[in-house]
């Protein structure tokens, strides 16, 4: 059942729990995407099935949740996920974020350490922004986007088209993760397609170099595109989750 929690910034988030056994999961989703996808589900029915606790929202202006889509920014989207792991979950938490919800899911090592208990990033969008920035729009988008502060590009996930702003690329540039080091003391597994056109798997090989950690793993999947959604692809999340879990459970309490 969807329920809903007003952050202390006076956002107004829909989100589903389950109740089990710790540490739980949380589902961390992409842009513009909503906790009704299919990974989001799968891990739901994963979760159910093997008693633990479980955790999947709508970041503002997404989904159910309140607010215009375009006046957010990264950093009211980890603020929303921040509030929610605060509110509704007891000690570390296993962070399963995909495409920026895996860049969220960094930002959120900064902010909980304490409140993580391991990470699985599937197609990472670390510093995406950037990125768009820098190497996908044309100097015409980008006259667009100074000159109005907004430009759409069209989705392949959604008749709607993306709105990026100013502020979202301005803010993303506050919360780059790849600039300066990046410590992983968890358990960590990436994911990543060799056919995702969103995320390049030359992205996922840098944020896995990048990172510094004694447990970082890397899958790539040949075939695999940015949905990363097939069954094979669902079970190898599972397979993650169940990994990162058990590291966490056999590391020497710190």
């Amino acid at each position: 059942m969807t329920t809903f929690l007003t952050t202390p910034q006076g956002r107004h988030l829909a989100y589903v729990r389950t109740q089990g056994k710790e540490p739980g999961i949380v589902f961390l989703g992409g842009l513009k995407s909503d906790m009704t996808g299919s990974k989001a589900q799968h891990l739901q029915a994963w979760a159910e099935a093997t008693g633990r606790a479980f955790l999947r929202f709508d970041y503002s202006g997404h989904g159910r949740s309140r607010g215009e889509f375009e006046d957010g920014a990264i950093s009211d989207w980890v603020e929303d996920a921040q509030a929610l792991i605060e509110v509704l979950t007891e000690g570390p938490q296993v962070l399963v974020g995909s495409s920026m919800g895996g860049w969220i899911a960094l930002l959120l090592t900064r902010l909980l350490p304490d409140r993580i208990a391991g990470i699985v990033g599937i197609a990472a969008a670390a510093d995406f922004t950037d990125t768009l920035w820098e190497a996908e729009l044309t100097d015409a988008e980008r006259e667009t986007l100074i000159s109005t502060g907004r430009l759409e590009r069209p989705s392949a996930y959604s008749d709607e088209p993306y709105v990026f702003t100013n502020r979202l690329i301005e803010d993303g540039r506050h919360n780059r993760v790849l600039t300066g080091p990046l410590a992983l003391p968890w358990p960590v597994w990436f994911l990543q397609g060799s056919a995702d056109t969103d995320v390049s798997p030359n992205l996922a090989l840098r944020l896995f170099n990048h990172a510094t950690g004694p447990h970082i793993h890397l899958t790539l999947v040949k075939g695999a595109d940015h949905r990363f959604s097939t069954p094979h692809c669902l079970s190898l999340i599972t397979a993650a989750v169940e990994d990162v879990l058990k590291e966490h459970s056999d590391a020497p309490v710190r």
